[in-house]
């Protein structure tokens, strides 16, 4: 499930520190990038002063290094975009912009043009950069390179549509007596996906009888054949 942007207040270590890392949990850290700045919200923010980039492969820490109690976090799961930007009108510097999946109703979002350091609400924020202080294309390129290994390994959940159908059945699941008009849709051959799974058992009866009547017809055409034969 998406979830927002969150603070992070508590660090790890010595002096600026690190962040927790749930190695018990199989998270491990895949990138340390000092001299990044971060930019939550609209390109027209100030970026923050330049701290430390970790990617783990759960989540996207940044940590401030002249705030100890200042850093931010998402989960690499509710990164729904990210990429290398270098267009001077979309930002200033080169950056990775990434946008965020918060789980808020789009009108619920944030406003950009009303963002200001003292209304800033995480919850609603659904887009960030990251400027390195170093904005060659080695840094970049690695930086990219490294947000892409790490959302690879947290696909988005696969919701299973409860509306969709299996309707491909084979010949063995339809059972049949094509001389009794009571004749019933077995509808336990395959209980996993039968026809008119949706609760539509009408219909299952009537693609049976369809086939019922198409058996008479040949049969009365025969019938019929026979007759004028006879008279001959």
């Amino acid at each position: 499930m998406a979830s927002a942007i969150r603070l992070v207040t508590e660090r790890t270590g010595d002096g600026i520190g690190q962040p927790f890392v749930d190695s018990h949990h199989g998270e491990e850290l895949m990138l340390v990038q000092p001299g990044v700045s971060i930019v939550l919200g609209s390109s027209s923010r100030q970026p923050e002063l330049p701290g430390t980039l970790y990617l783990t492969t759960r989540q996207v820490i940044w940590l401030s290094d002249s705030d100890r109690a200042k850093g931010y976090a998402v989960d690499f799961i509710s990164v729904s975009l990210h990429a290398v930007s270098r267009d001077p009108e979309a930002y200033p510097e080169p950056c990775i912009y990434a946008q965020i999946e918060n789980g808020a109703e789009e009108d619920e979002s944030e406003d950009s043009e009303s963002e200001t350091d003292d209304t800033l609400n995480l919850s609603k924020i659904t887009e960030m950069r990251f400027v390195p202080s170093d904005p060659n294309q080695c840094t970049l390129d690695r930086l990219f390179t490294v947000f892409c290994e790490c959302a690879q390994l947290n696909p988005d959940p696969i919701e299973e549509d409860e509306g969709e159908n299996n309707w491909i059945f084979s010949a063995d699941q339809l059972e049949f007596n094509a001389e009794d008009d009571d004749s019933e849709w077995d509808a336990h051959q395959n209980p996993a996906h039968p026809i008119g799974a949706n609760g539509n058992v009408d219909l299952a009866q009537s693609v049976v009888q369809l086939q019922i009547n198409d058996q008479r017809f040949e049969d009365a055409e025969e019938i019929e054949q026979d007759g004028t034969n006879g008279h001959h």
